[in-house]
């Protein structure tokens, strides 16, 4: 089993704290004022609070969800109902906040992290860009035992205010983001069944269109990936059934 704080330690011995934030980047760029801002406007797709470092997973959890996402802010040392708390020791939860992006996240991670003091307390600030290397997986479960598979390491993605993990469908959407070759759009038999759907019944499952396409259903999700990729088509996970819909 991996802790953050075990870990911490061993670096600790290595040659202090200090040593191992080197590998962390930390830029101090936000201003009061930016950080007031942040709070008031509350937790949401891109902001996530932590009155302190919980535990390992829930962090990474957290962290993931953002790179697989559009990225966003975790403040440490922040309430959920916006009180600023501060925290106790900036160097202990930047050193956990390192060891976490190392060791529990892959493809690991690298934050951007400062600390920020205001109404003289310290804030933790983590931000977390959109990645291109998607999707990030969580490497230990709960108990912090490691997953050594890579399908039974989780992926998350961020949904409202909350980290939920991803579905294969999603999980498929986000590989293929990372895919750099160019998407030409052709119109098909399969293609025109499924825009007459949508623009009939607004939403369709991926097994609805390969009914109506007579395809597979493993075929249909390849097309409405391709779909989601081009930006025609968006996908709505986390529901109890899966469902796409045409944007706009």
């Amino acid at each position: 089993m991996y802790s953050a704080s075990s870990m911490s330690a061993k670096y600790e011995k290595r040659g202090g704290i200090d040593s191992a934030l080197q590998t962390v980047k930390s830029i101090c760029t936000m201003k009061r004022h930016q950080l007031r801002e942040i709070i008031a406007g509350g937790e949401s797709l891109t902001v996530e609070f932590k009155r302190k470092f919980t535990s390992d997973v829930k962090i990474a959890k957290e962290l993931i969800a953002f790179a697989n996402s559009k990225g966003g802010y975790l403040l440490m040392g922040v309430d959920d109902d916006k009180t600023i708390v501060g925290v106790r020791s900036e160097k202990e939860e930047i050193s956990q906040l390192e060891v976490v992006c190392r060791y529990f996240i892959d493809p690991p991670l690298e934050p951007e992290i400062e600390i920020v003091n205001i109404e003289y307390k310290d804030v933790v600030v983590v931000r977390v860009e959109e990645s291109d290397e998607k999707p990030h997986r969580l490497t230990v479960d709960v108990h912090g035992k490691n997953l050594d598979k890579l399908h039974e390491r989780p992926v998350f993605v961020r949904e409202g205010a909350a980290a939920l993990q991803a579905s294969k469908e999603v999980i498929k959407v986000l590989e293929a983001s990372n895919d750099d070759t160019e998407v030409t759009l052709s119109i098909g038999k399969h293609e025109k069944r499924l825009f007459e759907y949508l623009e009939a019944k607004n939403k369709i499952t991926a097994k609805e269109f390969a009914a109506i396409a007579n395809i597979s259903e493993r075929r249909a999700i390849r097309l409405l990936i391709r779909l989601v990729r081009i930006g025609l088509v968006r996908l709505y996970s986390h529901e109890k059934v899966e469902y796409y819909t045409l944007v706009g």
